[in-house]
């Protein structure tokens, strides 16, 4: 990254009725911000001013029709939403949805024709966002889909732990024929590539956690880790992969084993998401490997319940921009390697 002054972060202002707009124009306040990034946001400039007035807080706003007219000095704005767009703070409304989903569309076009370096999406809420043409449980898949399915991970990210989902989104009751060694052996795959090219770790190490209790005490409790994660960690390793496992969930983190990994690959959302946010406190990052482009979100959601009172931390938010922004660069510099090679 030559100048991270010239790099965009595009926005995209999740929904309307959440905290999105507080964690948004909390993580702006700082002027000095624009000397790191030009911030576009993809929302309403109607919604942004009454967040504004409603939690008293200062941040001017660029309102420009298209990014190309985005001023490298301000925080920018681009409307993708409907006139008659209404807010109902705590809310979950099919309009909230819509408005989420086309600043999501809108952002897309302007990554996909390289006019946008990032982009870090606020919570949506995976409900009201649902149409004939947005059928995914988040936006992980939604982005793999639009990137003609490429195989993503899910990584939740906070200094050096990093916890990425084998299974993401899915019911409890349809994660074990989910986990197959290919898919096992292709998120590997996906985390390891992402250590070397997004974090430069040279030789990463990749622990993998156990479906089962006690990772299936050998067979008696369940056969998961005997057919289908211990021959997937073998090819793994079979194709240079430092992968090790499977270890029993519990032990693995209680003991303090997790520190001693670059990356770890949970079996399923909470088994990975429980840990994460009980060791990070609200600081975590959900970044998407194994996209052409560097995503980030904040971990948690639209959080309803405390909107307009000026109880959310933007410290998620915040960390996200960072995390997009050492990821881009990292990123840069691996490409000027590959050139200079």
């Amino acid at each position: 990254m030559e100048n991270n002054s010239k790099v965009k972060i595009g926005i995209t202002h999740g929904d309307i009725n959440g905290v999105s707009y507080e964690i948004i124009l909390k993580s702006l306040e700082d002027e000095r911000i624009t000397d790191f990034f030009t911030p576009v946001i993809y929302g309403s400039p109607k919604v942004a001013a009454y967040y504004k007035k409603m939690l008293k807080i200062e941040v001017a706003l660029n309102n420009i029709q298209r990014i190309e007219y985005a001023n490298p000095k301000q925080i920018n704005i681009i409307n993708c939403a409907a006139n008659n767009l209404r807010v109902e703070a705590g809310k979950s409304t099919k309009m909230a949805g819509q408005a989420s989903l086309n600043a999501l569309r809108h952002s897309i076009v302007d990554i996909k024709n390289h006019k946008l370096d990032i982009l870090v999406t606020a919570p949506i809420n995976k409900n009201n966002i649902q149409t004939d043409d947005f059928k995914f449980a988040g936006h992980t898949r939604f982005f793999a889909n639009e990137f003609n399915d490429s195989e993503v991970v899910m990584l939740m990210v906070h200094e050096n732990l990093r916890i990425g989902v084998a299974t993401e989104h899915i019911a409890i009751s349809k994660i074990s024929e989910a986990i197959t060694v290919d898919k096992i052996l292709g998120k590997l795959k996906v985390i390891s590539e992402s250590l070397k090219k997004d974090f430069a770790i040279n030789k990463p190490t990749i622990a993998v956690l156990g479906l089962n209790p006690h990772s299936g005490d050998n067979g008696l409790i369940s056969n998961e880790e005997q057919e289908v994660l211990i021959p997937a960690i073998q090819k793994a390793k079979e194709e240079g992969i430092i992968a090790i496992g499977p270890y029993p969930a519990d032990g693995f983190f209680g003991s303090g084993e997790y520190k001693k990994f670059d990356a770890i690959l949970a079996m399923y959302h909470d088994q990975g998401m429980i840990p994460f946010k009980t060791l990070t406190q609200n600081q975590g990052v959900n970044f998407t490997a194994g996209l052409p482009f560097v995503r980030t979100s904040p971990a948690h959601g639209t959080a309803y319940n405390i909107v307009g009172k000026h109880k959310a931390s933007h410290e998620s938010f915040k960390q996200a921009m960072y995390l997009a922004l050492d990821v881009y660069k990292n990123r840069k510099m691996i490409t000027k390697e590959e050139v200079s090679v």
